[in-house]
């Protein structure tokens, strides 16, 4: 029987060639998030936050924030919310619900929601957007079960997404 042979990847095109199978079967590769994620358990709370969110002062006690707001715009909710479904298990997907007498209202959804169910039916999940009551989400934030806060410099209102991991079942 002859040796599997390995494939060396080409660093200079930071590419495999296709006999090589990537070590990660995800699309997350930002290591902080990557520890946070794997500690967590079921029913823990992920925290997408949009530009505007105070994601500094409204932490649960045992949550971590990673800033990945680089400018206005990068990275997006969205952006991070597809990265985020291949990799962890996800029993609910809530939105900041919002209230008719805020400064900020809409008359309907925001247009961001509508990528966001483009988002989650591309990852095979079946499952609606819940808009839960703006303060009620506060705290679910606020929380022991919130373990990350990822801020975005998403300029969307109204774009907080708040995730429910599930169980691995594979």
């Amino acid at each position: 029987m002859e040796p599997k042979s390995h494939a060396t990847p080409d660093f200079h095109s930071n590419r495999f060639s296709e006999a090589t199978p990537p070590m990660l079967k995800h699309r997350l590769l930002h290591p902080e998030i990557s520890e946070i994620l794997a500690r967590a358990g079921h029913h823990a709370k992920v925290l997408i936050a949009d530009g505007n969110y105070p994601a500094s002062t409204a932490l649960g006690p045992n949550a971590r924030l990673v800033s990945l707001n680089l400018a206005p715009g990068i990275v997006t909710v969205s952006q991070v919310l597809e990265t985020l479904l291949t990799a962890i298990p996800v029993d609910a997907i809530n939105t900041m619900g919002i209230p008719a007498d805020d400064p900020y209202a809409l008359k309907d959804d925001p247009e961001v929601w509508a990528d966001y169910r483009r988002i989650v039916s591309a990852s095979g999940l079946s499952l609606e957007l819940t808009p839960i009551d703006k303060w009620q989400f506060y705290e679910a934030v606020a929380s022991r079960d919130h373990v990350l806060t990822i801020q975005t410099a998403d300029q969307h209102l109204w774009a907080n997404v708040l995730l429910t991991l599930g169980c691995r079942t594979d």
